[in-house]
């Protein structure tokens, strides 16, 4: 499919990833580059002071540096890896699908390379489908493996790693499910993560009846795959742009209110969209993205709840608050008065329900599939958790924040700390304890 820079305001267009061949990086921006590193806690990178990133190295704009300077383990392999990297089946009745729209929005330029023109993004889907029919989806393109794993600074591994990937869902299956009765989530991964970084969850979720739209935000990623092969990489990484963190923030939540509106608006992008419930509309995160989300809350009356996974809230929220509910899920570093005070300081602003839970033992990739995949390629991220039962625990909070908050069915493990999964602590900020 040829790439149509002329084409009007948010027109849209369907690309389904199997089609993408293995690119070679173009486009505006300083994309050949070997990105800035910058070392932070077990290995994450920082941006713009606070930002983590799941890698041993990563990059950050010039401006940048580590708020928590700690010891950062070798990237290289751990283990020899006994076989090819998988994503844990998910646990749902229904038969996953996904398909990738391809999103022009004419009507604002790029806020990272304006010259490239009006905002393009990519977007996944993941869907409940009628049949397990058709290939599984690819995780990522092997150039695309190969850019994210030298951004991320992992050696001693095959480039095309990532790519050999086994999913669960199948390349354009049929979408199943009753007209306006499926709830839509909408995923942001970390800075310099692509979209197929929250795969685990989404399928998950979709498995369980919810579409769910994970976003590429351009310039941001190590690899974004655009129709006719064209290749973007991280040019935001090379930036030197003050309040960093605030700007992609702000950025973030108007690409999600674009998509929103694609999705569910009088001309969907999808030809599922028809089963959306848009009054049934939430968004999760992971790093900067789960930062976003709050961000997104304050600005798109529709999204009705949010999660923020183990990101620093670089945008703070403002006085009049965010009455919708929220979930803080992250690792303990984020505990109560600990190295991130950022979710000290929001913690009062969120004024409807909400609850602050820490993960003992997981690191920043824990929330991603980058923890699981690292895991089994043998690559040391630093955790203390095992690679399956990291998906495990996301999955099912996640699972649980949507179900109370999206549906009205009552979720005990979110009342209390639960025997089944002793690893995660609720915290109580008012007395700087977990338990």
């Amino acid at each position: 499919m040829s790439y149509d820079d002329s084409a009007p305001a948010q027109r849209t267009e369907r690309l389904t990833e199997h089609d993408e061949s293995h690119p070679t990086p173009t486009g505006p921006g300083p994309s050949r580059r070997r990105p800035r590193a910058v070392a932070a806690r077990g290995g994450l990178a920082a941006v713009a002071g606070l930002l983590a990133l799941v890698a041993a190295t990563s990059c950050a704009p010039a401006s940048a540096s580590a708020s928590v300077p700690v010891s950062v383990s070798s990237a290289g392999p751990s283990a020899t890896p006994s076989g090819a990297p998988y994503l844990p089946a998910p646990t749902g009745p229904h038969p996953v699908g996904t398909t990738s729209l391809y999103l022009k929005d004419a009507s604002r330029p790029d806020p990272w390379v304006p010259e490239a023109g009006a905002r393009e993004l990519m977007v996944s889907l993941w869907y409940p489908a009628t049949s397990r029919s058709g290939p599984r989806a690819p995780y990522v393109t092997p150039k695309e493996s190969e850019l994210i794993l030298q951004g991320k600074g992992v050696t001693g591994v095959p480039a095309d790693v990532l790519s050999r990937t086994r999913t669960n869902a199948h390349t354009d299956a049929r979408p199943a499910g009753v007209r306006r009765t499926l709830p839509l989530v909408v995923l942001s991964p970390g800075f310099t993560d692509p979209r197929s970084s929250l795969t685990a969850l989404a399928e998950e979720l979709a498995s369980r009846g919810y579409v769910v739209a994970g976003i590429d935000h351009t310039y941001e990623a190590f690899a974004t795959t655009f129709p006719g092969g064209r290749l973007t990489t991280c040019a935001a990484c090379e930036l030197e742009t003050d309040d960093f963190g605030k700007k992609a923030v702000e950025n973030r939540a108007v690409d999600v209110s674009f998509v929103v509106d694609e999705l569910t608006g009088p001309h969907p992008a999808w030809r599922g969209a028809s089963l959306i419930d848009p009054s049934r509309i939430a968004m999760a995160g992971s790093s900067l993205g789960g930062a976003s989300a709050a961000e997104t809350m304050l600005n798109d009356p529709r999204v009705r709840a949010g999660i923020n996974m183990d990101g620093t809230m670089f945008a703070p929220i403002s006085a009049s608050g965010v009455a919708r509910p929220f979930l803080f899920l992250g690792q303990t570093l984020h505990s109560p008065g600990g190295e991130d005070p950022t979710w000290d300081r929001d913690w009062e602003h969120l004024t409807g329900w909400k609850r602050w839970l820490v993960v003992a033992g997981a690191v920043h990739a824990s929330f991603t599939d980058y923890d699981l995949l690292a895991q089994q390629i043998g690559v040391d991220l630093g955790g203390d958790l095992s690679a399956t039962r990291t998906v495990e625990i996301t999955r099912r909070y996640v699972r649980a924040f949507f179900d109370l908050h999206l549906r009205g069915i009552p979720q005990p493990l979110l009342n209390e700390p639960s025997p089944r999964y002793p690893e995660v602590e609720f915290c109580t900020p008012e007395t700087a304890s977990c338990r």
